[in-house]
């Protein structure tokens, strides 16, 4: 009988941790939500990764995000130049002279909700507790700063990926690193550094001026 009561007291133990952290998971993910409505804007320095299953290289990229709202978001690359993603609050602007020269993307927003597809931490950060399942990973440090790793599984349809896992601060609870799993294999890792929030930002900075000889191709 005592034996009997040590491996119940031994389960009940192990099942406390596991208890906390899928309760954790939902309290940081919606920390890091409310923070991030807050927001009247964020900047931050990118790097973002494509390991794609079709392609043998892994393509890298990297620039600065600007962010104001769910609408407004702006992607200048710097490697590669020229590259950039404008959503400028009526359309989406995507201009990528280094795989498709001459060409821009114009696409027309949707009547509505975050910009999917292009706006990642919208992704992540939209009403997250009646879109995922949530597990909490482990905690970890990521640019000297701790943050708490949480895997996120979308149980609503309209989302373009399968899984997901972001890397949360534990100061400030903004996003500093997001890899996605998108629905065809492709596994994109977005890394940030140097969060500003709530700086000034002209209108400018969501402004995309069509290139000389570009042709826009609407969509």
């Amino acid at each position: 009988m005592k034996s009997r009561h040590a491996v119940l007291a031994v389960l009940a133990f192990l099942a406390l941790p596991v208890a906390a952290h899928a309760q954790n998971a939902s309290e940081i993910v919606g920390r890091s939500a409310r923070v991030y409505r807050s927001l009247s804007s964020l900047r931050a320095d990118f790097e973002q990764r494509i390991d794609d299953p079709m392609i043998d290289t892994a393509l890298t990229s990297r620039g600065t995000l600007v962010q104001a709202g769910q609408s407004r978001l702006s992607m200048k690359f710097s490697s590669p130049p020229s590259d950039r993603i404008v959503i400028d609050g009526q359309y989406v602007w995507v201009y990528t002279p280094s795989t498709t020269p001459g060409q821009v993307l114009r696409l027309t927003l949707p009547s509505g909700g975050p910009v999917y597809g292009f706006n990642v931490l919208s992704w992540i950060l939209d009403r997250p507790a009646e879109r995922y399942a949530m597990k909490y990973i482990r905690a970890d440090r990521l640019g000297g700063r701790a943050v708490d790793v949480v895997e996120l599984v979308p149980n609503v349809p309209e989302l373009p990926f399968r899984r997901a896992v972001v890397w949360l601060d534990r100061d400030d609870a903004l996003p500093r690193r997001l890899e996605i799993t998108e629905r065809l294999g492709g596994i994109r890792t977005i890394t940030l550094a140097r969060l500003r929030v709530n700086d000034d930002v002209p209108d400018s900075a969501f402004r995309f001026d069509v290139p000389s000889g570009a042709r826009v191709i609407s969509q």
